[in-house]
């Protein structure tokens, strides 16, 4: 039954698009009916494979965004300017259209519902997948409190936000806190800046209470935000990290 499992989700699935919803301005999230969808877990990608008529095909791997949600699934794509696959996911495709897919994959950088706090590190678009962590704490009902630092260049780059809010508003076991690299919302107590030591302290979790700990963005930031976090006195071991590459795919 395990090699079943196994291969089932190495298996190209044809979904079809429920409907999609900006989240800034590059970036779109998709929302699509995949029957037959195994579940996932929280941190879990898939692969999308896009057929040109004449048989060219190109494939890249996104990030879940949703939390258990039966044959749903959800990824939140950035465009790239220079992208082969983003620009027609985040443009062009549109509701009740075909799209391909394989997964969920990964086994690594994943969060099941468990007691243990959590501290969430995003960068950019990084945060998809912490999302679905979010979104799965809230639906399993579980109490483990939740922080996320997420580091975005200005107010307007951030996804997720109003739900983000809406979520922090409601829920005193999430608290949110933003790190602006070039830009800031009127009246912002902190000029921007890269993240730092104080900005993960401060409203993180620390070492002594032994929180899980997710890091997510590019290569650069991932590799420093760990740095940080292991000079603070956090055990190497807690440390899960994913890195996206300079195509806007994993590495």
């Amino acid at each position: 039954m395990a090699g079943t499992a196994v291969l089932g989700r190495l298996t190209w699935r044809a979904g079809t698009v429920a409907s999609v919803r900006d989240e800034t301005a590059t970036a779109r999230t998709i929302v699509l009916t995949v029957p037959g969808w195994p579940g996932h877990s929280a941190g879990q990608h898939v692969d999308v494979r896009l057929t040109a008529a004449d048989g060219y095909s190109a494939q890249r791997s996104y990030s879940i965004a949703s939390g258990p949600a039966g044959d749903q699934v959800e990824l939140t794509v950035q465009r790239l300017a220079d992208g082969e696959v983003s620009p027609y996911l985040a443009q062009v495709l549109a509701a009740g259209d075909p799209l391909e897919l394989r997964g969920p994959i990964g086994g690594w950088f994943v969060w099941e519902p468990a007691p243990a706090p959590v501290l969430l590190v995003a960068g950019g678009s990084g945060i998809v997948p912490l999302m679905a962590m979010i979104r799965t704490r809230a639906a399993a009902g579980t109490q483990s409190p939740f922080r996320l630092v997420y580091s975005v260049r200005g107010p307007q780059d951030a996804l997720y936000a109003a739900e983000l809010a809406e979520r922090q508003s409601r829920d005193d076991g999430l608290h949110v806190a933003y790190v602006y690299t070039r830009s800031t919302p009127a009246g912002w107590p902190v000029p921007p800046g890269r993240i730092g030591a104080g900005m993960l302290t401060a409203p993180g979790w620390a070492p002594g209470q032994h929180p899980a700990v997710f890091v997510c963005g590019p290569t650069g930031f991932v590799e420093t935000a760990a740095d940080l976090l292991v000079s603070a006195g956090h055990d190497p071991r807690s440390i899960k990290t994913e890195r996206f590459g300079p195509s806007g795919g994993r590495s």
